[in-house]
């Protein structure tokens, strides 16, 4: 760019030049042929004799290379070469004959120049003719002297461009680690593929940034976050609220996961450049252990169940070898009236099948534990509408779950089960004789999954919370007169 810049800057001295000598000539060429002096010197007896000593002292006054007055017929009075006077003039006059000053380029007796032609009146009529011009070669030296100052001019545009492009590579050079582009395309394009296909969710905040910096096709998945830039206030509100510092492996429920969520804080040379969320979808992996605690509770009740049932059995046959009948059949049919009695009045009151046998199961599960598992009276309903099966089990275990946990440790050990419909909604309340949680305990275990326990069955209420605000219901808690979970969830209203 600063070759051109210098050929232009040459081109635009010489175009300059050309411009000035052509208004130069003409003016010279017009004062003299207006000048009294020189109508007077073409009128008189010997027009050479009085012309030329004048001519020759404005020419070297003015810088011009020839002055020529001569006749109409073209026969020069002057010249800068005397040797040339009284010879014809060399170029275009006929503009100047009909009363036009005009201007060209020709190449005379001293080669190329530029000169100018003016007529000189004498009442009206042309009696004579003034050319005046400079040659190209003057031109050129004049131009060739203003060449030091263009090529000194470029030198030092040139020894700033070379400075300011070697900073510039520099700084590029440091911001990118120094690799060139083309590694920074691999880079780039690796980086793109990772983040596109990787099966965790990964979220990057820059170290003052409130937007991510980063958001893979997998945390917006996860997350349910909008397209295109995600800030902070569009994360779930558990992750919004979580530390600012490292976190492992914390649990968040929404409304339809549960995430394994882990935070680090990112440096580069001492200095703090961000945070990275990783976040990974535990929701199938808990609900099979979820399902596998369910059957190891109840392969354990059944442990149980058949360990009680052998002491039974070998207290009635005891009784009938120590010959006493009558006692062992007595001893045998209690139990059995006892049992059947919770089961009839179960099977009547609750009509889905798969609730009456979680009932049945708890209050065996409860047994075992040493906890009193109480149904009350009011527990009746024909379906689980609106909720399904699978999640009524759900719902009602984790609650029986939760309250058999806090009871145990209370000298009282009783809990007591409620499932109604009432008020055009499923009512459902769970009571126990643990000392309660507090309102921020209780919000906190609905926004995360919070849990004191250190295994997945933490996990309990923050489902129960997930199941309730998916059919906009309503989950409160009391701690006194003791502790009680109630959970209100609308029917749907038929079409």
């Amino acid at each position: 760019m600063i070759a051109v810049g210098t050929i232009l800057a040459v081109f635009d001295a010489k175009r300059d030049h050309d411009v000035a000598a052509e208004l130069q000539v003409r003016d010279v060429a017009v004062t003299v042929a207006r000048s009294p002096s020189t109508l007077a010197g073409v009128n008189s007896p010997y027009p050479s004799g009085v012309l030329q000593p004048t001519t020759e002292r404005i020419r070297a006054a003015t810088g011009m290379d020839f002055i020529v007055v001569m006749a109409p017929d073209r026969t020069r009075y002057t010249h800068s070469n005397p040797e040339q006077i009284g010879k014809p003039f060399v170029g275009n006059i006929d503009g100047a004959l009909a009363g036009q000053t005009l201007t060209e380029t020709f190449t005379g007796t001293l080669g190329p120049s530029i000169r100018a032609v003016a007529p000189v009146y004498d009442n009206g009529k042309v009696v004579a003719l003034v050319s005046a011009g400079v040659t190209r070669a003057k031109i050129s030296t004049q131009v060739a002297s203003q060449l030091p100052l263009i090529l000194g001019v470029a030198a030092v545009g040139l020894a700033l461009a070379a400075l300011s492009s070697f900073l510039i590579s520099r700084r590029l050079r440091r911001q990118t680690h120094g690799m060139a582009p083309d590694e920074l395309r691999a880079l780039y394009e690796h980086h793109d593929a990772v983040l596109h296909s990787v099966h965790e969710g990964l979220v990057v905040f820059g170290a003052d940034a409130d937007a991510a910096e980063v958001v893979n096709d997998q945390a917006r998945t996860l997350l349910d976050l909008p397209e295109g830039p995600v800030y902070r206030a569009d994360l779930p509100v558990s992750l919004r609220q979580m530390s600012a510092g490292v976190v492992r492996d914390e649990t968040h429920v929404t409304t339809d996961r549960i995430l394994l969520v882990n935070q680090d804080l990112v440096s580069w040379e001492g200095r703090e450049i961000g945070t990275v969320l990783t976040i990974r979808d535990q929701t199938e992996l808990r609900a099979v252990l979820g399902e596998l605690d369910s059957v190891r509770s109840f392969a354990e009740s059944l442990r149980a169940q058949a360990h009680e049932a052998a002491n039974r059995l070998h207290t009635v046959v005891t009784m009938v070898e120590l010959g006493r009948p009558e006692e062992a059949v007595a001893f045998a049919t209690a139990e059995l009236q006892l049992s059947q009695v919770l089961i009839d009045r179960l099977l009547a009151a609750v009509g889905d099948a798969a609730l009456a046998a979680l009932l049945l199961g708890k209050v065996d599960q409860a047994a075992e534990r040493g906890v009193s598992l109480a149904i009350s009276e009011d527990t009746a309903l024909d379906s689980t509408d609106p909720l399904s099966a699978h999640e009524t089990v759900t719902l009602v275990g984790n609650l029986i779950d939760n309250a058999m946990d806090a009871a145990a440790g209370t000298a009282d050990k009783r809990v007591e089960v409620s499932v109604c419909h009432r008020d055009g909604a499923l009512w459902v309340r769970v009571s126990d004789s643990g000392p309660g949680m507090s309102a921020q305990m209780f919000s906190r275990a609905a926004e995360r999954g919070y849990t004191t326990k250190s295994d997945h069955a933490g996990l309990g209420l923050a489902l129960v919370h997930r199941l309730v605000d998916r059919h906009g219901g309503t989950i409160t808690t009391t701690a006194a007169p003791h502790s009680a979970v109630t959970v209100r969830i609308p029917l749907r209203e038929k079409p």
